[in-house]
């Protein structure tokens, strides 16, 4: 059995380490690169950054920090934020990066998961999907509105009709870090974005992030069950027992945390002792 990953996330913006809670009311956790060495120390089995206001703000991902991060790392590094091309792809893995995560590039233009799979394989592509469950996200009307702006009506010609929203839906897509509804139903997204190229899913709910009440168990067992890639985890986390039943219940393949780690209630090593103790399999 594959060891299950514990993987910290850095979310920046203005070159800082930030923590929210369902995606608002920012607030600062430190110095990227310093973050980065301390979690590297603590054996953390891979690292995540996010440039969250990068695709918001129309530019690509802040390439200096990201040579500075990785130059101060041995662990696996995953960057996302601003990603539209290739190209971009091709920036960031030189400058460091192991794996890119794309989001609302990816929803406006799946062929961009498959070209960039294409180029630097698929266990480069990570593709990142913000969900929020349908009972709670805002109700889109007759003209797929919902009070700010939606990707509904812009989406490419040839976007699949079975990814979007039906009645059955349980969790709708978000772009631009949580910002814009999409109409999308976040599985049959998932799933697709797997048939295009990509190696592994980063599934955040936005209900639960920085909630501490645990994570989104049904939302991330409901893509596991239907994807042959790895399923991240992402949102929610409090207790030790809650990823405990992300690997469990929630079927994930890793676990990706912020609050916990960044505010020091929590030690990578505490987890993996904790885990461990509970039969899952991790590296230590």
């Amino acid at each position: 059995m594959y060891a299950k990953r514990i993987i910290p996330c850095l979310d920046i913006k203005n070159g800082r380490v930030v923590k929210g809670t369902s995606f608002v009311d920012i607030r600062d956790a430190g110095d990227p690169v310093e973050c980065a060495k301390a979690y590297d120390r603590q054996g953390a089995d891979e690292l995540t950054f996010l440039d969250i206001m990068a695709s918001h703000e129309g530019r690509g991902t802040v390439i200096k920090i990201v040579e500075e991060v990785a130059r101060s790392i041995f662990i696996p590094f995953t960057v996302g934020g601003g990603i539209g091309s290739v190209e971009d792809f091709r920036q960031l893995l030189r400058a460091g990066a192991d794996k890119v995560s794309v989001n609302s590039s990816a929803v406006r233009r799946p062929a961009l998961i498959g070209e960039a799979a294409e180029v630097f394989g698929a266990q480069c592509v990570v593709c990142a999907i913000d969900a929020k469950r349908v009972d709670s996200a805002p109700k889109l009307d007759s003209a797929g509105n919902a009070g700010q702006t939606t990707v509904r009506e812009k989406l490419a010609p040839d976007f699949p009709t079975e990814c979007l929203l039906t009645a059955e839906s349980g969790w709708e897509v978000y772009l631009n870090g949580g910002r814009v509804p999409t109409g999308i139903d976040a599985v049959a997204w998932a799933v697709y974005a797997v048939k295009c190229g990509a190696g592994e899913l980063l599934i955040t709910s936005m209900d639960c992030d920085g909630q501490k009440n645990g994570y989104d168990l049904p939302l991330t067992a409901a893509i596991s069950s239907q994807v042959n890639v790895p399923v991240i985890a992402s949102g929610g986390a409090g207790t030790l027992e809650h990823f405990y039943d992300a690997f469990t219940e929630g079927k994930a393949d890793a676990v990706l945390a912020a609050s916990l780690f960044h505010f020091g209630e929590l030690t990578i090593g505490e987890l993996k002792d904790y885990l461990h103790g509970k039969g899952i399999p991790v590296r230590r």
